[in-house]
């Protein structure tokens, strides 16, 4: 969680991000994103209770003044007034609302369940926005072929190394920047640190092998920062590779392999390796769930999606599908 945070954050706000951060091991990102719900919520609260100075621009409205007092004095009514401005407002997404919708119910079931602030949960009965479920984009089997086919430069072995894991693996962007060289072990598999600080393992195949033993050969050992000196992947500045310079490493394959412009990022290879495994492994959804780290499995069945072809593919093996229609034999009878 940033400083700012914490130094910002009212007391009782602060006690419910530190406690999802240490006890319910949420990552920062997801922390600090309970605290940005929060923080609209409350300043929207606190404007139409005119609390707020009305000079204040909306995203300039300090929530340090929340206290028990108003907690106590929210109902239902004001949370899904709430979600309304959020829509027509801040033209925020159903994606988005619902999101908002599960911070408000995580705070305030934490305000009733753990800390008994309060006696009654306003959000306990709050329903969320439906979202419509998108299938996920990502590469086909020929386009991930033609991306590693691009990889070329310097840092060729270290590239190609990184696209490999993507498409083989199905790891998060945190985590291919988080791997040390002792989690690669000697049985043919690497540790993950996922969300929440989740440790998960994962088999190398192949292909996963060559790519790390060929960067393994050429990857610089001399000059490394010191805290740096375990990590898999670095930089020319001789440190951890950054979550930034691996999204430019991808973005600039993609555009060199003719994917540009198509909406691609490395959280889009992970869904390529996850529908790759799918379509042409026949791998049961609930081992891609333990490989992709989901705490879910509705998370995982997004990828159940079928392609065109494995539709075509299956009408086609249809027993009937070449029967052809009987011509009716036509009788000519006599003329009276």
């Amino acid at each position: 969680m940033k400083h700012e945070i914490l130094l910002s954050a009212p007391p009782i706000i602060r006690d419910f991000l530190t406690y999802n951060e240490t006890i319910k091991g949420k990552s920062s990102k997801s922390v600090e994103e309970y605290y940005l719900d929060l923080q609209t919520f409350f300043r929207y609260i606190l404007s139409i209770r005119g609390i707020a100075d009305k000079n204040t621009p909306f995203d300039k409205i300090p929530i340090n003044s929340v206290d028990k007092d108003l907690l106590a004095s929210i109902s239902i009514s004001d949370l899904y007034a709430f979600i309304v401005f959020c829509k027509d407002e801040r033209g925020n997404s159903a994606a988005t609302r619902a999101r908002k919708t599960s911070t408000l119910r995580n705070f305030f079931k934490y305000l009733t369940n753990q800390t008994r602030i309060l006696e009654v949960n306003p959000a306990e009965l709050l329903d969320s926005p439906k979202v419509k479920q998108s299938l996920p984009k990502h590469l086909t089997l020929e386009d991930s072929l033609n991306l590693l086919d691009c990889v070329d430069g310097a840092n060729k072995e270290r590239d190609y190394c990184i696209l490999t894991l993507f498409l083989n693996c199905g790891m998060r962007l945190s985590e291919l920047c988080g791997i040390n060289l002792g989690d690669i072990r000697s049985d043919d598999t690497l540790k993950l640190l996922g969300k929440g600080n989740k440790e998960r393992v994962v088999y190398l195949n192949e292909a996963c092998r060559e790519a790390i033993k060929a960067y393994m050969a050429v990857r610089p050992n001399d000059s490394i920062i010191a805290t740096d000196r375990n990590a898999l992947f670095i930089s020319r500045n001789r440190r951890r590779i950054s979550n930034k310079t691996v999204q430019h490493i991808v973005k600039t394959y993609l555009e060199k392999a003719g994917l540009g412009g198509m909406g691609l990022s490395t959280h889009k290879l992970r869904h390529t390796a996850a529908t790759l495994m799918y379509q042409h492994g026949n791998v049961d959804i609930r081992v891609l769930k333990d490989i992709l780290g989901h705490a879910n499995l509705g998370t995982t069945q997004i990828y159940t999606h079928i392609s065109d072809n494995q539709i075509k593919t299956a009408i086609d093996s249809n027993p009937l599908s070449n029967v052809k229609a009987r011509r009716t034999q036509k009788t000519n009878k006599p003329s009276k």
